[in-house]
């Protein structure tokens, strides 16, 4: 094994990960994200709990960064505005918002019992 390209491809990895934090939709996401940890300490969320609220962080931002290359990717291969560019775009912004979506839900099923039960 090569560590000095292991070393290499972890660099890569957090080239991506700042230059993704640039992008206005993850700069949303991490906000969320920042919001939804300091109420779950506030709150005193169980072990599993946590579990279920890193798994969902990380797919929203995972999937935002997935659409985020998708849309680099569309846009250097198509400049010009092509309906099959578009259509990948559109596609990966929806999978992008199905997950915002599951995740406020998952959100809502861990906090409102314990903010409004007790």
């Amino acid at each position: 094994m090569n560590f000095q390209r292991l070393i290499k491809s972890f660099g890569y990895a957090f080239q991506g990960i700042f230059s993704a934090l640039k992008q206005q939709n993850m700069k949303i996401h991490v906000g969320s994200m920042l919001i939804v940890i300091i109420a779950g300490l506030l709150t005193g969320l169980s072990l599993l709990e946590w579990l279920i609220i890193i798994i969902v962080i990380s797919l929203v931002i995972g999937a935002e960064m997935i659409n985020s290359a998708i849309e680099s990717v569309v846009d250097l291969a198509s400049p010009k505005i092509h309906p099959l560019a578009k259509q990948a775009k559109d596609i990966a912004a929806g999978a992008v918002l199905i997950f915002a979506i599951t995740s406020v839900i998952v959100g809502l099923l861990i906090f409102v019992p314990k903010w409004f039960n007790g």
